[in-house]
């Protein structure tokens, strides 16, 4: 079960292997984004820009986008956190920055590729949000698999205050996770909402201290990361897909990726583990 997944998994208590030299895949220095590595399995990134309330700046985007395309390509990692620290997720999109373009310089800016890649991330993305969380920020957070949220947590779309609107799927998303009246309310006021009604809304799936909601962020991203890889890969994928597509397509699909996975050694394992009674050892393969 999970709850014993949970017990042989070590607890997060803050300290972790740093690889902000270089960064986790090798070579790349980080100026925006810190990594490490809590948990077997379990890729951190933190978005540090304290003094802009981790407003996410182009360079921010790419070196998120960078570490997910590395993370795509390293068997190692089996999930990803992502989180702004205990005080702030991200407070949206670094506006000096953005008020210098043009509609043209929005049109084909390299932040739509960033955004792309964030999305289209295919292993488990978490979460960690305290702080607030608005514009680009609440779009991190919505565009991830699971968000835990601190009880500090504030999630929004203001950006009809500056005349815009939210440009990263923040209203797309927003509808397809709480629902119109919702989506409509944060879309069309920019008024944020706290931490229990995003739990209550769907959008985040538990709410913690402050202090200890990363812990329980990289605590789910490693009971997600002991699991068979290409099922969880597909499981993300079935459920994803399941919100863009008929649902006679969508139940189609999961027939065939479910008949696929009777072809894995993970699927072999997992049910001789189960019989026999013993732990599974799941090779991703």
């Amino acid at each position: 079960s999970d709850s014993a997944a949970r017990q042989r998994l070590p607890r997060y208590n803050g300290a972790m292997t740093s690889n902000d030299a270089t960064g986790a895949a090798g070579g790349r220095v980080h100026e925006d984004v810190r990594v490490a590595r809590p948990a077997e399995g379990v890729l951190l990134l933190t978005i540090d820009r304290p003094a802009v309330r981790n407003a996410l700046r182009t360079r921010t985007l790419a070196e998120i986008a960078a570490e997910l395309a590395a993370a795509e390509d390293d068997p190692g990692t089996r999930a990803v956190v992502i989180t702004g620290g205990a005080e702030h997720f991200a407070a949206g999109a670094d506006v000096r920055e953005m008020s210098a373009l043009g509609a043209i310089d929005v049109l084909t800016h390299e932040r739509a590729r960033h955004w792309r890649a964030i999305g289209a991330f295919p292993k488990p993305l978490i979460a960690a949000v305290c702080g607030v969380a608005l514009g680009g920020g609440c779009e991190l957070a919505l565009a991830c698999d699971l968000v835990v949220a601190g009880t500090n947590a504030q999630f929004g779309q203001p950006e009809v205050n500056l005349g815009m609107i939210p440009g990263a799927g923040g209203a797309s998303r927003l509808v397809r996770t709480c629902g119109k009246a919702l989506a409509m309310q944060m879309v069309l006021t920019g008024r944020p909402i706290d931490a229990r009604t995003a739990l209550a809304a769907g959008i985040a799936v538990e709410v913690d201290e402050p202090e200890s909601a990363l812990a329980r962020a990289i605590e789910l991203a490693a009971v997600i990361a002991s699991k068979p890889p290409v099922a969880v890969r597909l499981a993300k994928e079935a459920v994803r897909r399941a919100l863009e597509v008929p649902l006679t397509d969508a139940i189609e699909a999961d027939r065939q990726a479910f008949a696929l996975l009777a072809a894995s050694d993970d699927r072999r394992e997992g049910i001789a583990a189960f019989l026999e009674k013993r732990p599974p050892v799941f090779t991703g393969r």
